[in-house]
């Protein structure tokens, strides 16, 4: 009878109870809650002018353009992975861990090795940074467009290639790396870390777009998310073209990874830190709800981070060696308990 009664309260939506639908909502508004906090703490901590004041507003205008950074690698990382994770039908891969951030870093290397300091100092601008997009969009698409279809679409093959290339970028990186100098090393170093203090401001015109309109695009696809993630067979006997999808939602990834990445620099953990959370605090399948969940999660991350780093270690913007380390221990939890999860 019991049984009876609690398959009769279940439903077909988004939640199976009602209960998991208050459950989203209140988590949903702490997760708002923490994330406008974090954002004002940012804004006003520190602030030697009262708050409200002309003074306080001018160096509060100072330290938004941080915050709108944050704000946009959220955005990009939170539904980048969160996308990613849904097409290749697995919860531990992300666009991070296949490599795509060691072609950043062979980028930078390179500039550096071919023309010194001076010549990475030279070649900054919009128009670099746009170029980086695009041959990380390129290359990423001639990537997981080769590993995820015909006779290579397996996951396990996927995942091993792509390590295998990361891999080799880095070396590559690494060797060239050895061959600079002291004071050329310094200046790379500080660009291969994730670091919000490397985005230029000059860039957002550009990457705010990029990250707006590619994110729209895939949250506009939700509801073909939610069939993907049936599986290929499922997906196709409900009349959606996986193969033609599948391209369409790898390409606006890779549009988000490449912003993101060239935008601050490599953070290999964020996305799936953010999206292994935003599973289990939404406790739902629907992209619509997963995605406003992730991207709450992945600024709430940032900013905590940013702040501790800033106000507690002195170490401003170096928010990745935080979020490495507490993304690499749930990484490994995860791989521990795969087989309960």
């Amino acid at each position: 009878m019991a049984s009876a009664v609690a398959t009769g309260a279940r439903t077909s939506g988004s939640f199976t109870t009602s209960r998991a639908r208050r459950r989203y909502v209140v988590v949903l508004g702490i997760l708002i809650a923490v994330s406008a906090l974090f954002a004002f703490g940012l804004l006003a901590w520190d602030n030697p002018m009262p708050v409200g004041s002309a003074g306080f507003w001018r160096i509060a205008q100072h330290r938004a353009t941080n915050v709108t950074v944050m704000v946009v690698v959220a955005i990009a990382q939170a539904i980048a992975t969160v996308s990613f994770q849904t097409v290749t039908n697995n919860r531990i891969i992300t666009p991070s861990i296949m490599g795509f951030e060691s072609l950043y870093r062979v980028v930078q290397t390179t500039t550096v090795y071919l023309f010194g300091v001076a010549g990475l100092v030279a070649i900054q601008g919009v128009w670099q940074f746009g170029l980086q997009v695009v041959i990380m969009v390129a290359l990423a698409m001639a990537l997981y467009g080769w590993l995820l279809s015909g006779r290579y679409g397996n996951l396990h093959i996927m995942l091993l290639v792509g390590i295998i290339i990361g891999g080799g970028l880095g070396a590559i990186s690494t060797f060239m790396q050895r061959l600079l100098t002291p004071s050329e090393f310094d200046v790379l170093a500080a660009r291969l870390f994730g670091n919000v203090s490397n985005a230029d401001a000059s860039y957002l015109p550009l990457a705010i777009p990029l990250c707006l309109a590619a994110s729209a695009l895939l949250v506009m696809r939700s509801r073909r998310l939610n069939v993907m993630a049936l599986g290929s067979d499922a997906a196709r006997s409900l009349g959606l073209d996986h193969r033609r999808e599948m391209y369409m939602v790898l390409f606006l990834v890779a549009v988000l990874m490449a912003t993101s990445t060239a935008l601050v620099g490599p953070m290999t953990f964020l996305g799936f830190l953010v999206a292994t959370l935003a599973y289990q605090f939404a406790d739902t399948h629907d992209h619509r709800l997963i995605f406003s969940v992730a991207v709450l999660t992945a600024f709430t991350i940032l900013a905590g981070a940013y702040f501790v780093m800033k106000n507690v270690f002195y170490a401003q913007g170096m928010v990745s060696i935080l979020i490495e380390l507490v993304g690499g221990i749930v990484f490994l939890i995860v791989i521990l308990r795969k087989g309960r999860l």
